[in-house]
């Protein structure tokens, strides 16, 4: 395949920034699209804290003015990597502390439709090669609600870049009201409901849905499922009616960082040919979580956002009737305080199974993934997901929900599977505390037998969740998306 100029627009990038799974994928998939020799550009807001993130100081390309707002384009390079970043400079709307998107108080910042409308019109202005850097892109890659405009502004320039849109979750939709879209300087022609207008509101996704040559989310599965009224958020009828322009792809993970090989957080490293080792990293979670150390019991862990969304309810449910058997639970993570509370109230009720610390520490991630033997997912819905797959590579057979990315990299253990040498993890049968129960009971069954768990734990460690067998489907739809470029998108 030729090489395609890709550029790259994400509101945040780790390391630079960070709130979720989005800054993992602009992170990594550009890094994988640049050692596959495509020539790939990333641009994103210019952050207060960006900065102190950088060596050296960027380089600025150019000045402009947007909505009367001036704005610097400057370079500089993704940290580990050979990827130019662009950041839009503009002190109105970026130079402040804290959260890309929310204030001190958690609230979304009042003029989120403005910083990216300025964001989503620089963008524009690089795509059409506009900007004096003597580059333009064949692919401008757009992913969620804060880029949505960008193949909406995009769809009438002649000789525009291809455009793709991938929706990471559909529950964040950039939704304004129709001041905010009067602000915007938009034409008329956008308040449609086959358009930009939503319910008398107008939304920033429904540009990338509309507008652009190629949709595409997470996983095959979350694909079908936001095609429905139950994943779908509203847009279930929109994605139908582009269902042939709509695909999912798995993300991939980052193996350098997460191979149980090499990991420095865990108390021994360990691989397939000594897969015994794993046993001393269970020891030392036992130990840091002040649980009694014990080689027979099914130690079950979890690293999760505490939410709803994440099942969290459903597992404090079952944890009286989980008890009963040789079982312990390690959970780490933060969120609701309901949540937080609710399950610091269980630690002290179960002291000796149950052990929960509030907060996020990666080291003890780390640990957690190579001293579990199950990892517990009970999500209610997933667009990808990470920890599973995390998970199978350090041998930690995952608990998994039927939903999104869990079911696309998760093979659920049974006769078949297990004939077939293709068993890595649980699936349940329905999100309930019933089947969660259910499955937990039949992990503890194959636990009992040591070499046939040893067996599947070896095959889901096998299992290549790599970024660069991700970049090449990617690759593969910027080309579909080049030969969609310029058709009619609306009937």
């Amino acid at each position: 395949m030729s090489t395609q100029r890709i550029l790259f627009c994400s509101s945040e990038v780790y390391p630079l920034i960070k709130t979720g799974g989005l800054a993992d994928v602009a992170g990594s998939l550009p890094h994988a699209l640049k050692k596959m020799g495509h020539d790939v550009h990333i641009v994103m807001p210019a952050y207060q804290s960006v900065f102190k993130k950088l060596k050296l100081a960027p380089k600025i390309c150019a000045d402009t003015s947007i909505l009367n707002y001036p704005v610097r384009l400057m370079q500089t390079t993704l940290p580990g990597t050979r990827v130019p970043v662009w950041l839009v400079d503009c002190p109105e709307f970026f130079n402040r502390p804290g959260n890309p998107y929310l204030d001190e108080s958690g609230d979304p910042w009042p003029d989120n439709a403005l910083r990216f409308m300025v964001f989503s019109r620089l963008i524009c202005s690089i795509a059409l090669n506009q900007c004096g850097l003597n580059w333009q892109p064949d692919i401008v890659h757009c992913n969620d609600w804060q880029t949505g405009l960008v193949p909406a502004l995009l769809e009438e320039e002649k000789s525009r870049p291809a455009t793709v849109f991938t929706i990471h979750n559909l529950a964040y939709q950039g939704v304004f009201d129709r001041n905010t879209f009067e602000q915007m300087q938009l034409t008329d022609y956008f308040w449609h409901y086959e358009r930009l207008e939503y319910y008398n509101h107008f939304s920033f996704i429904k540009g990338g849905l509309v507008y652009a040559d190629r949709i595409n989310t997470v996983s095959p599965k979350y694909a079908q499922e936001i095609q429905t009224p139950e994943f779908g958020h509203g847009m279930q009828d929109l994605l139908l009616h582009r269902s042939n322009k709509l695909s999912g792809i798995i993300n991939g993970i980052d193996i350098k960082t997460w191979n149980p090989g090499t990991d420095e957080h865990l108390a021994k490293k360990y691989n397939r040919n000594n897969i015994k080792d794993k046993i001393n990293n269970k020891r030392a979670l036992q130990t840091h979580y002040s649980l009694p150390v014990d080689d027979k019991v099914l130690l079950l862990g979890l690293v999760s956002r505490l939410a709803e969304q994440k099942g969290i309810d459903i597992l404090l449910s079952i944890i009286p009737e989980v008890i009963n058997h040789p079982v312990q639970l390690v959970i780490l993570g933060s969120g609701e305080k309901s949540y937080e509370q609710a399950l610091k109230k269980t630690s002290l009720k179960f002291p000796k199974q149950v052990s929960v610390q509030i907060g996020y520490d990666e080291s003890l991630a780390h640990l957690i993934e190579a001293g579990s033997d199950v990892f517990v997912m009970p999500s209610r819905f997933e667009p990808c997901g990470l920890n599973q797959m995390y998970s199978q590579r350090y041998g930690t057979l995952p608990i998994v929900t039927p939903v999104g990315g869990l079911h696309d990299t998760v093979t659920d253990i049974n006769s078949e599977t297990l004939e077939q040498n293709t068993a890595t993890g649980f699936i349940l049968e329905n999100v309930t505390e019933a089947s969660l129960l259910q499955t937990i009971d039949r992990a503890l069954g194959y636990f009992s037998d040591n070499s046939t768990w040893t067996s599947i734990m070896k095959i889901a460690m096998k299992q290549d969740f790599s970024w660069e067998k991700s970049a090449g489907k990617y690759t593969q739809l910027y080309q579909q998306a080049i030969l969609d470029n310029h058709k009619p998108v609306i009937d």
